[in-house]
């Protein structure tokens, strides 16, 4: 049994005495204990390694104490499991030298076992759980299927990820391929990461706002909702798709636990979109934690006054920033643990 079990009951609906907190990206850059590990070793070293990962996911929970830690990985170690080569540049970031470009590229991509290819994902959960000893849930995660194809099209990072759509535009059924095996690959990589032990799941969605509400039905919505119809039953889901509000309503029907929010969308709007009935997770700007602690601490109350206590989970908008005082994130967090109506 976990012994803080708040996050996990947040995500059932159940009324809980205050909301549980977590970050997204809080196992990294911002740590000096992280910065130490990676000035020995490369990225993918550090996601490769179960010892590394495990240490990575747990040190956040030892400084700070959140309601749940979330793996140290990468979304991109999927597309290196489907035989597509990601390399991670300093100072640059992803870079995948043979993009997927064609529908004879998507031919030979290939849809891996998991527990071969990824199986060193799995031994940083075990390896995670014990030193976690049951004190907090462990959330496994992966990119969405439209995510991992931006930059398996691009071949890195970019502002519009124009080739990515370009493809899906110009040649719609060499996209859905890709999409499918990325969906498929996802599918077994997910239900392998509950299976080796992880209590959660989140499916990041990082680049769905650049697509129109209409091109998002068809290119990234019901790819994850065929993820959500496959892990619902044996771990709660969680959506975020960044600049993904109007997809809200239609998400809150889908079987997720809880939908991610960013802080471009109100408390307010949020509620309303997706029908007051589901769990919401978010919504702190993350540049918002350069704020003073004092400014943090009554900005974190003010966004629990407004989501409201039960079927919410404190989170920031996205991934918290490298330049982040530690003192900024502990106001953060504990102004979430000292809530009280």
């Amino acid at each position: 049994m976990i012994k803080n079990d708040l996050f996990l009951r947040a995500l059932k609906g159940e009324t809980v005495e205050r909301p549980p907190v977590w970050m997204m990206r809080q196992a990294g850059r911002y740590l000096p204990e992280f910065m130490e590990i990676k000035k020995k070793y490369d990225f993918f070293t550090r996601c490769q390694t179960p010892e590394l990962a495990s240490e990575i996911t747990v040190q956040p929970i030892r400084r700070f104490g959140m309601d749940a830690a979330i793996l140290f990985s990468d979304i991109l170690v999927v597309p290196q499991a489907m035989d597509i080569e990601v390399q991670m540049k300093t100072n640059f970031g992803p870079y995948l030298p043979k993009p997927v470009r064609t529908q004879d590229d998507v031919d030979r991509v290939i849809v891996p076992d998991v527990n071969d290819a990824l199986g060193y994902v799995m031994d940083a959960i075990k390896a995670t759980k014990e030193k976690l000893n049951d004190e907090v849930p462990l959330i496994g995660f992966a990119g969405s299927p439209w995510t991992i194809l931006c930059y398996c099209v691009q071949g890195q990072g970019s502002k519009t990820f124009d080739r990515a759509k370009e493809m899906c535009f110009t040649q719609p059924e060499a996209a859905h391929a890709l999409l499918q095996k990325i969906t498929d690959t996802t599918i077994a990589y997910l239900k392998a990461k509950v299976k080796a032990g992880v209590n959660a799941v989140q499916v990041f969605d990082s680049w769905g706002g650049m697509l129109s509400p209409v091109d998002y039905q068809e290119f990234s919505w019901q790819y994850i909702q065929q993820i959500i119809d496959a892990l619902k039953d044996e771990a709660p889901v969680i959506v975020f798709g960044k600049g993904c509000w109007f997809a809200l309503g239609e998400m809150a029907k889908s079987g997720a636990a809880a939908l991610g929010v960013d802080w471009t969308c109100s408390a307010k709007n949020a509620r309303y979109l997706s029908g007051g009935h589901i769990t919401l997770q978010g919504n702190f700007d993350p540049a918002r934690l350069l704020s003073p602690p004092s400014d943090i601490k009554k900005m974190v109350t003010q966004m629990i006054n407004e989501f409201g206590k039960d079927r919410y989970v404190a989170n920031l908008g996205h991934g918290i920033l490298p330049n982040v005082p530690l003192e900024n994130a502990k106001a953060f967090i504990d102004a979430v643990k000292e809530y009280r109506q």
